[in-house]
């Protein structure tokens, strides 16, 4: 019997063993697979920038059927003959739409031998609107050349934070490089937009703070659409200031009940019963956005509120695809813009309001990116 016993516990132990061994090869392989996924992760956004260029959503969109085409029947519509000396090479396009597919910006449809691809939900934010707008300006202009020079250089914001990747390679800070360069801050622009107006409709489904504001100040507004949105949905709003450096507002469009106003943040702001902001404290250290949100805090009335729409970390890192996209985005921020500058948690943004003079702030999260943040002096 103790033989019998001792036979079968050695069995279940050299089991249990290889069972444990399994699992372990299993974890190494899966270790190695995820490393070499990291390591290729450049094929990614060079893939979707590539189909940008050959304008392929809107090859397969067409006004709106989304009909599964094959590489060689996109080529013909992105490449007609017309357009180009080349036929293209169908077999290298579909590579790109396959390894797009893997993450979800196509679906793939095999037909006997052939694929075919449609549009997923996120293939479609590629396509251009009615209003000429869409995310597609937002992926080329992360992979100017410019912008491309400054990423090897991103461990350099680690040995000196006090000299910026973009600039290393570059040799001036990105805004005033993109200032010299029309195409280029005429393509930030046009990404800007494709990405401000679904926020801005979501703001303005969501968010009731603009109601009893009269004059409204927008810090950084660039061409105006952000205000032109509000005052639109809040008639309540009699004024609104536009105010960004003077190259920028010279530029800028007539917008009934707009008045565009040049200047420098860091020096004053135009008085408001409420300031709009967005997407600008990210891109400064901690002492400038103190400044910044100091004189804000100044040009309001007593009551009066900033409302900051900035990307608000998470206190915990996971793997999520907003978390993903966030962290992502302040990585972007320490090698192109500030290496100090970047995205925050809501308990630093509270912490810069409360240096600033702003007692009351509350975090109000509507959108799927942005948050609004709201500082009552």
């Amino acid at each position: 019997m103790k033989s019998s016993y001792k036979k079968t516990k050695k069995k279940r132990e050299g089991r249990e063993k290889k069972k444990m061994e399994n699992e372990s090869t299993e974890s190494r392989n899966k270790a190695r697979l995820a490393i070499l996924e990291l390591a290729n992760m450049v094929s990614v956004p060079m893939s979707l920038n590539a189909v940008v260029q050959l304008n392929v959503p809107d090859a397969i969109w067409q006004a709106g059927s989304n009909t599964p085409l094959s590489a060689s029947q996109i080529l013909a519509l992105a490449l007609p003959s017309a357009a180009s000396s080349a036929s293209g090479d169908p077999e290298n396009l579909q590579r790109i739409l396959r390894m797009l597919t893997s993450y979800g910006v196509f679906a793939e449809h095999i037909d006997g031998s052939e694929r075919k691809y449609s549009l997923t939900e996120v293939g479609k934010t590629l396509i251009t609107d009615s209003e000429g707008l869409s995310y597609a300006p937002y992926v080329l202009q992360h992979h100017q050349e410019a912008l491309m020079r400054a990423w090897p250089l991103m461990h350099e914001a680690v040995v000196d934070p006090t000299s910026d990747p973009f600039v290393k390679a570059n040799g001036e800070p990105a805004y005033s490089y993109y200032g010299k360069r029309p195409e280029m801050n005429g393509l930030m622009q046009k990404a800007m937009s494709g990405v401000s107006v679904p926020f801005m409709k979501a703001i303005l489904d969501g968010y009731d703070g603009f109601q009893g504001v009269e004059r409204l100040v927008d810090v950084g507004g660039s061409a105006g659409d952000c205000l032109r949105m509000i005052l639109q949905k809040h008639p309540n709003v009699r004024q609104g200031i536009n105010f960004d450096l003077p190259e920028v507002v010279a530029k800028a469009p007539s917008i009934p009940g707009v008045t565009h106003v040049g200047g420098d943040m860091f020096e004053s702001i135009p008085a408001g019963d409420a300031i709009f902001m967005k997407w600008i404290l990210t891109t400064w250290m901690d002492d400038e956005c103190k400044l910044i949100m100091e004189n804000c805090c100044k040009a309001l009335p007593a009551g009066g509120k900033l409302i900051a729409c900035e990307p608000v970390l998470p206190n915990e890192s996971d793997d999520s695809h907003r978390t993903r996209a966030l962290l992502q985005g302040d990585i972007f921020v320490m090698t192109i813009y500030r290496a100090k500058g970047k995205h925050r948690t809501e308990q630093e943004f509270k912490q810069l309001g409360l240096a600033a003079g702003f007692p009351h702030i509350r975090a109000i999260y509507i959108d799927y990116f942005y948050t609004v943040l709201e500082f009552q002096k």
